[in-house]
């Protein structure tokens, strides 16, 4: 893949994105978030690039995943009015859709295309196949990676926003009770395991999700830039103090600091 393409693909993604630049105010806040998220995630898919040490063309193919990788949240939002998966449609099920009806691959080869999809099907699952289509799933983890890294920033700029400011989707529509964690999630982070979505029920499990996926990155560029940037002592800070809260924490910043190197 060549710079070309990915300069063709990214000039169809700012002409997609203007045909969802006509909602309310609230409606086009999340709109603008999801299409920082974007670009926040290609400039974090360049520093991996970088890190893992990828080719001219493979930056170019792994850019375009990341570019194309939530298009299906521009759709998903203008019917659902939410970026929840349960309450609405696989986003990333609806990205392909998207892609394949304006033809947005259709200059790149077959192998190409393959990876890209690929990419995009399997970014937002909690749990990968054991196998593949296509050649390698190094795009397929980078992708998972980028997206953690800036979803992690999201949601702390988010609840350093007034509440006014901020953007309503985020928080999944979920109940903000300050002083509540599920237990089933706190258990699941102490375990050093994915916090499932199914079990979370106010705000503060999805901030356990998060931190959760500490577990989930595969590239060490990526742990890196999660250390570097202190993420999770960030979010961590934004919970009550519950008995083995601590503990779970701790695991997974030595976590990271080991896969750091």
């Amino acid at each position: 893949m060549q710079q070309a393409d990915l300069e063709r693909i990214q000039a169809w993604f700012a002409a997609y994105l203007n045909g969802y630049l006509d909602l309310d105010p609230e409606g086009l806040k999340n709109i603008r978030l999801k299409e920082e998220h974007t670009a926040k995630v290609v400039a974090v898919m360049e520093q991996l690039a970088v890190g893992e040490r990828l080719t001219a063309s493979e930056t170019c193919l792994a850019c375009t995943v990341a570019l194309l990788h939530d298009v299906g949240r521009f759709p998903q939002y203008r019917r659902w009015r939410t970026f929840r998966d349960s309450e609405s449609d696989n986003h990333a099920r609806l990205g392909l859709e998207v892609i394949r009806q304006q033809l947005v691959l259709h200059q790149l080869s077959p192998d190409e295309q393959l990876l890209i999809e690929e990419a995009i099907r399997f970014h937002n699952q909690l749990n990968l196949p054991s196998q593949f289509k296509s050649p390698t799933d190094r795009y397929i983890r980078l992708i998972r990676d980028a997206d953690k890294l800036d979803i992690w920033r999201v949601f702390d700029e988010y609840f350093r926003q007034p509440p006014a400011e901020r953007a309503s989707a985020v928080g999944l529509g979920l109940p903000d009770r300050p002083d509540e964690i599920t237990p089933d999630c706190l258990a699941a982070l102490l375990a050093g395991e994915v916090v499932r979505l199914e079990t979370v029920r106010v705000l503060n499990d999805f901030i356990l999700l998060q931190l959760s996926w500490a577990y989930d990155l595969n590239v060490p560029t990526a742990f890196l830039l999660l250390q570097q940037r202190g993420y999770l002592s960030k979010l961590a800070a934004l919970l009550p103090a519950v008995d083995g809260l601590n503990e779970a924490v701790d695991r997974a910043v030595r976590h990271v600091s080991l896969m750091a190197g």
